[in-house]
């Protein structure tokens, strides 16, 4: 049956390896079950209730792009950096409630969905340049970044120069600079699940040594305290322009730009370039993002992890089938996710902002009036720390640069950006 409705002899796989596809790509990915609740409890959410919610949003966004975008051997859960954004910046930098940022997920989440159904998506995908998705995707490394010194404790503040060397004789802290440490060299052995085994590896010697408590393993699910809990009334109000556009760009060419990559391993472009059934992949993902609004998670995407089942064999949906059923399973292991130290959780947002940021190696270095508001993208996200802020700020100097240099001959999407940028500094 699996075999008629996926067609492994049509895409060169089997049954077992797209099994194994699928595990190694959840291996890769399940650190999210861990840091999702931990990051979003920080802006006000319900720790339980979150981690319930990542499950089950995870589990039907896989489902979804197994059965509907059944070419696609890819993971789906709650991206990094938008948590973060939702979090840090949403919640606790503009006292916004849970249920209204849950509220703007939901919308940006709207918006993407019919403008998945619409050829205003390959619009947008071709309009922005290069060197500032690039620069985008590091700042939000770089944002992960501050946000996992300061959870491990690296960095503590200083009235004189804002930051300083936090205490390394904290014994947490130094565990989470072993597991750091751990997951670059898992990564440079190739194993995989490096990020899993360093965060429960160094867990397991804090609660051998007593530096943190260990609340079990197994119980019942928690209760989904924030479904159908999102406020529309903020999410459309005028200072919630910002932080939807923000949601939307960040999910949006996220998510093309995963697909682009996964398309490239696998094998789905094609001789004109066009990548197959990519429209199925991105209406199932902008649905995901949705769904996830109302069970209560920030906003659900296709992780890039998903090259990890790919490069195992992976080819059709089955994958994305096993990784949705383990996702399932974890819905068991809420206890074990309280007992993780936030010291140890940090060092996995550490490794994956270098993942983040690795990509500048490609920016037009050559060209300043490209690099420029790139690199002002990645400084500005931590140091205003606002992902919004980093975005609003690249736009409108690359479109400031293009008009004072005489290049306006841009794509028209750019100066839509940068004055919808300029319009969200004085409205947020």
């Amino acid at each position: 049956m699996m075999d008629k409705y996926f067609n492994y002899r049509k895409h060169k796989t089997d049954f077992k390896t797209e099994v194994i596809a699928g595990v190694s790509t959840f291996l890769t990915m399940a650190y999210i079950m861990f840091l999702n609740p931990v990051i979003l409890a920080d802006g006000g959410f319900d720790f339980g209730g979150v981690f319930t919610a990542t499950a089950l949003a995870s589990a039907l966004a896989c489902f979804i792009a197994a059965f509907y975008a059944r070419t696609w051997p890819v993971g789906l859960a709650p991206g990094m950096g938008i948590n973060a954004f939702i979090a840090y910046g949403v919640c606790l930098g503009m006292k916004y409630t849970p249920a209204e940022a849950l509220g703007a997920v939901l919308v940006a989440g709207v918006v993407f969905l019919i403008i998945s159904l619409t050829p205003i998506r390959a619009w947008l995908i071709n309009s922005i340049p290069k060197s500032l998705k690039l620069g985008i995707g590091a700042g939000i490394g770089l944002f992960l970044a501050i946000i996992g010194f300061q959870l491990m404790g690296l960095t503590s503040d200083n009235p004189v120069v804002l930051v300083q060397l936090g205490d390394l004789s904290n014994p947490l802290l130094l565990l989470g600079a072993g597991a750091f440490i751990s997951m670059i060299v898992m990564e440079k052995m190739k194993i995989k699940g490096n990020i899993i085994i360093g965060i429960v590896a160094f867990s397991i010697i804090a609660w051998v040594f007593g530096f943190a408590k260990f609340n079990g393993v197994a119980s019942m699910p928690p209760p989904m305290t924030h479904l159908f809990a999102f406020d529309l009334g903020a999410a459309l109000s005028a200072s919630m322009v910002t932080v939807i556009f923000t949601l939307f760009f960040i999910d949006f060419f996220d998510t093309a730009g995963t697909l682009t990559s996964v398309a490239n391993v696998s094998g789905k472009i094609r001789s004109n370039g066009e990548i197959e059934d990519v429209d199925k992949m991105m209406l199932s993902d902008s649905v995901s993002t949705v769904a996830g609004a109302v069970m209560g998670t920030t906003t659900v995407t296709t992780y890039v992890e998903s090259a990890a089942g790919v490069k195992a064999g992976g080819r059709t949906g089955m994958t994305s089938l096993v990784i949705g059923l383990l996702f399932l399973l974890m819905l068991f292991f809420a206890p074990l996710a309280t007992s993780l130290p936030k010291e140890i959780d940090a060092a996995a947002l550490i490794y994956i902002s270098t993942l983040f940021v690795r990509n500048i190696k490609d920016i037009e270095w050559d060209d300043i009036g490209e690099a420029g508001p790139a690199v002002l993208a990645m400084i500005a996200m931590p140091f205003t720390y606002s992902i919004s802020n980093g975005i609003a700020l690249a736009f409108v100097s690359y479109a400031a640069i293009k008009i004072c240099t005489g290049k306006t001959d841009v794509n028209p999407a750019i100066w839509v950006i940068a004055i919808l940028s300029l319009i969200s500094f004085y409205v947020a």
